[in-house]
């Protein structure tokens, strides 16, 4: 039997009902990509002829994750935010989803926030990566990608962090 939409969603309310959230994070990311090594789910939810922007594929009501399908536009790049108390979960069925994880390095009584880069790394087609609550991330999309993100709620409503280029700083790498 393929795997496909409904069964994700299924095994993803599962995860989330059954256990620690990091246990559940893992276990969506895991599931995630056998979604998008589905074929017949890619062609029938991406296309070439699709404008960027994200569309919702699935919420489910009882916990409230979101499963959202994203066409990135090619060299779109966004600044470090974060998902409040949220998560995500990424996964590239096309293209390379350049994503990098920044460590606040001033203490969090001061409004300015000061950001180093942790980590730098790429999400490439068939791989997905998980991220927690309050992780600060951004992503560059060097070529048009195909992105699944799965969200703990409507992030569009959650205060989180975003980057302000007017008072925030962000440390240059060495």
């Amino acid at each position: 039997m393929t795997y496909d939409l409904a069964q994700f969603c299924t095994d993803t309310r599962a995860a989330l009902e059954g256990g620690p959230l990091k246990s559940a994070l893992e276990t969506i990311a895991t599931n995630v990509r056998k979604l998008i090594a589905n074929e017949a789910f890619v062609s029938a939810t991406f296309n070439d002829d699709l404008p960027a922007g994200k569309r919702e594929l699935f919420h489910d009501e009882k916990t409230d994750f979101y499963v959202l399908a994203h066409v990135q536009a090619p060299g779109k790049t966004g600044s470090p935010h974060s998902h409040g108390n949220s998560w995500a979960v990424y996964a590239n069925a096309r293209g390379s989803t350049g994503m990098t994880e920044y460590k606040r390095v001033n203490p969090e009584s001061e409004e300015a926030v000061t950001l180093a880069i942790s980590e730098t790394y790429n999400i490439d087609a068939g791989q997905s990566r998980a991220y927690g609550p309050g992780m600060i991330h951004s992503t560059a999309h060097p070529e048009k990608a195909w992105v699944i993100r799965i969200t703990g709620t409507d992030l569009d409503h959650l205060p989180r962090y975003h980057f302000k280029k007017s008072r925030d700083r962000l440390l240059e790498s060495a």
